[in-house]
């Protein structure tokens, strides 16, 4: 099964002057001790407020988030009764979809991933729109034909009808277009503060054994449009080489590995180095490989407590993936469909109401 964290680990960042607003949709049927239908909201890859049908009203998850209220005191109360809405025809369509797929019971999911982004340098906006059933893509929105696409026999039902109805796919656009960004302008006004700050990484260089590769762990940095990459002799290294994904500690930061299979002697050689660059710092963060700077389980090079045979930088890593469970705790533990290689085909904006809402829908469309 594929979890829900896979959703967020799969986010790739924009290049610095892009923001992006995403909201993630999730009703189940049978699955234990989740709840039904959960709801989260994210700007710039950070959580800014939280629906699920246990607590039963949408709460903020950052405390700039509470200025949305200041001018409109019943913002929260409003997004409440949207998501109790969209539960509720969310939970109608796995029971929908349930006989196209010939299942009767047994543990089901219907997802819906949206958002918008624009990029605060050259004004260019784009819009997104997906739905998944069972931990598969189930119909997408193609924004520029303004028509929806079925990737399995099971939506073609479903294309035909929502093609039909020209009056949502205008709607649609002028959201995606328009009020998305519009909303997105005002979090990011929000939240500046913390969307526009930078934070400098924490380098360290790891290795589990002798033969294994070098690995380049950056944590802590901010945003999270990051390089990381290997340089020898001041020329970027790609054979032997692999990318970890960024993934996000639990304070709101991010962190990221590179992997070097290098050889023994190489560690002595200082021709290598590590270089961060992080979006907004005009400066490069380097560490030049050298084996008294390597932190590693075996023997007593580099580690922080001898006889304890566990590195600090190992318990920061395990600690960020601790907080990353967490998280998926909280949001339900549902399974999701396959995480995107392309960004974009991963995160769309959602269905739309006329009510001033930041983009969620109290009547989602019926499958």
């Amino acid at each position: 099964m594929k979890l829900l964290f896979l959703l967020f680990l799969g986010i790739n960042g924009a290049h610095a002057g892009t923001h992006s607003l995403k909201y993630f949709y999730s009703a189940s049927s049978q699955v234990p001790n989740f709840p039904e239908f959960v709801t989260l909201g994210m700007v710039d890859d950070i959580q800014i407020d939280y629906y699920d049908s246990n607590i039963q009203r949408a709460v903020p998850k950052q405390d700039w988030m509470n200025k949305a209220a200041e001018g409109e005191p019943q913002y929260w109360e409003r997004e409440t009764g949207i998501a109790l809405g969209t539960q509720q025809s969310f939970k109608a369509n796995i029971e929908i979809l349930k006989p196209r797929f010939n299942q009767t019971g047994g543990m089901h999911t219907y997802q819906n991933m949206y958002g918008c982004e624009w990029d605060e340098e050259t004004g260019a906006t784009d819009g997104y729109d997906q739905y998944g059933y069972d931990g598969e893509d189930f119909i997408a929105l193609d924004l520029k034909h303004l028509s929806w696409i079925a990737p399995v026999q099971q939506a073609v039902i479903t294309k035909h009808k929502w093609d039909q109805d020209r009056a949502d796919l205008e709607f649609y656009k002028n959201y995606y277009t328009q009020e998305c960004i519009d909303w997105l302008k005002k979090y990011v006004d929000y939240g500046k503060d913390t969307l526009k700050r930078t934070v400098p990484p924490s380098m360290s260089l790891l290795q589990k054994s002798p033969s294994s590769p070098v690995t380049c762990h950056a944590t802590g940095f901010y945003p999270r449009s990051v390089m990381v990459f290997w340089r020898r002799d001041g020329d970027q290294v790609y054979e032997d080489v692999e990318h970890g994904e960024v993934l996000q500690n639990e304070d709101g930061t991010f962190q990221n590995s590179v992997h070097l299979t290098v050889k023994p002697e190489d560690l002595e050689s200082g021709k290598y180095e590590c270089v961060v660059q992080l979006s907004g710092v005009q400066e490069d963060f380097v560490t030049r490989l050298e084996r008294s700077v390597v932190k590693t389980n075996y023997g007593n090079t580099g580690r922080t407590n001898p006889g304890s045979g566990v590195d600090s930088s190992v318990l920061t890593i395990i600690g960020a993936v601790a907080g990353v469970l967490v998280l998926v705790g909280i949001i339900g533990g549902v399974v999701v469909w396959k995480k995107r290689k392309d960004a974009k085909k991963g995160f769309v904006p959602a269905n739309i109401s006329d009510d001033g809402s930041n983009g969620s829908n109290n009547t989602a469309p019926q499958a």
